[in-house]
């Protein structure tokens, strides 16, 4: 097997009993995924997935940044290219690197979905790399394999997209004008129209006035227009907002100040320093809106996004070259949090990639502020480790209630239910210790790993 049944479970063997007894509790809940990026169009048109090379490794990166560091380029993996002129050249690259993933929570969630969805036992290799594409291949094409049978298979009850304000949204449309009864939802990411050094701001601007009917070249008719466009995604059942701002700063300027800015890096004419205090007088903004409209408003900051410029002027956006950067929220968040922070009817979930953030600032603000949420370990720490380090650092003074459970943020669909499993595994070892350290009793970790694993993401996303 690829897998062991007692993976991540305590070494000690209290706790691992007591580990392995939680997990059978959770292990079967239905899978409630409110953050992430797949693609609404493979539920809409339900069509066979292509082959290995482009459905695990070209939309990946997690598995081309690694091959990158070793060498591999950019090209040989077909990256960026729609259509893959040589897949199966492109899967003997990486399975010949397979190696690589070892210890890497990766390596957990594609040997999860080789065993578990493709029925596979043998590792991947250069060796097997041909038994891989053709068996993966030859399933791929059975109704058994289509996007809306492994929905179901999955035992997925909500899974959210993210989507620009400015797309028609058309494929959620097709969803539910379709029979299937499933709960696909888009989620709110406005940064194309938020951002001032986004590619195509201001044109992106100017569409978002031609579809919402409203004047964006002035600060009402703009606000407006994001309201409109908020609205037309919860008709189609959206629940939450999604930010990617470089920081968390956040800003409450007077109405004519806020007025003037926005002229300036409509015009063009704004500079760095404009551009973010624009961005973070958005996050107020955005918070207005969700205590008037109910959208849960997530903020995931401190990437240091495109950081390889060279890739980044050759294949565009998010080819793997983002960097975690150092992230304050004490006094980036207090403009907002002066004006919004004790709203108990506004949910604003922080997520960070600046792991010393949370005992310092995360956890003593969710702890007190009702309108605050910490979100999971996210993106380079949703591994067992950075998992582990989150509720030990985090719960000593928010506590469990103060959290929202698991998001998976992928664009790998196979690896939803394998990142879940990771984080119900090491949540119920982090229980386990709770329980033979006598700090809870064993009827209350039952409880939590429940929590954990359904209930409060269902709570905190409003579904």
């Amino acid at each position: 097997m690829l897998i062991h049944e007692d993976r991540l479970f305590p070494a000690e063997a209290g706790a691992r009993k007591i580990a392995k007894a939680l997990y059978a509790q959770v292990k079967d809940l239905p899978i409630v995924s409110p953050h992430g990026h797949t693609q609404a169009v493979w539920f809409a048109k339900n069509e066979p997935f292509p082959d290995p090379a482009k459905l695990l490794v070209q939309p990946d990166h997690y598995v081309f940044r690694m091959l990158y560091s070793q060498g591999v380029s950019l090209e040989d993996l077909e990256i960026g290219h729609p259509e893959l002129k040589d897949a199966r050249k492109v899967w003997r690259i990486f399975a010949s690197h397979y190696y690589l993933f070892r210890g890497t929570p990766t390596r957990m969630w594609l040997d999860f979905v080789f065993q578990e969805v493709f029925g596979l036992q043998d590792r991947l290799s250069a060796a097997t790399a041909d038994l891989y594409f053709d068996t993966i291949s030859e399933k791929l094409k059975t109704p058994e394999f289509l996007p809306r049978a492994l929905y179901e298979r999955f035992n997925l009850e909500v899974l959210s997209t993210t989507d620009s304000p400015l797309d028609s949204l058309a494929d959620h449309k097709a969803i539910r004008d379709s029979n299937w009864k499933a709960r696909i939802l888009p989620a709110f990411r406005p940064d194309p129209v938020v951002d001032p050094e986004f590619a195509g701001f201001k044109e992106n601007v100017r569409l978002l006035g031609e579809q919402t009917g409203e004047d964006t070249t002035a600060w009402s008719g703009y606000l407006a227009a994001l309201r409109k466009a908020r609205s037309r995604f919860r008709e189609l059942g959206c629940t939450a907002t999604d930010h990617g701002h470089p920081t968390a700063r956040t800003a409450n300027l007077p109405d004519a100040d806020a007025a003037r800015l926005f002229r300036q890096v409509f015009a063009g004419t704004s500079d760095a320093q404009q551009a973010e205090l624009f961005r973070a007088q958005i996050l107020t903004e955005m918070a207005r809106m969700s205590l008037d409209d109910g959208l849960v408003m997530q903020i995931h900051p401190g990437s240091a996004r495109n950081h390889n410029r060279k890739l980044y002027e050759r294949y565009g956006r998010d080819v793997g070259a983002d960097i975690p950067m150092q992230t304050s929220y004490v006094d980036a968040l207090r403009p907002l949090l002066d004006e919004f922070g004790n709203e108990s009817d506004l949910t604003i979930i922080l997520f960070t990639l600046d792991e010393s953030t949370y005992s310092r600032e995360l956890a003593p603000l969710a702890g007190h502020y009702p309108c605050l949420r910490l979100g999971p370990s996210w993106w380079f720490h949703d591994s067992p480790e950075g998992m582990m380090r989150f509720r030990e650092q985090v719960t000593e003074t928010a506590g469990f209630y103060n959290t929202v459970g698991f998001n998976d943020d992928t664009r790998a669909f196979l690896s939803i239910p394998a990142r879940h499993d990771v984080a119900r595994r090491m949540d119920c070892s982090f229980l386990a210790k709770l329980v033979v350290e006598h700090r809870i009793e064993e009827d209350e970790a039952f409880e939590v790993a429940e929590d954990l694993s359904y209930k409060m993401v269902k709570s905190a996303y409003r579904l």
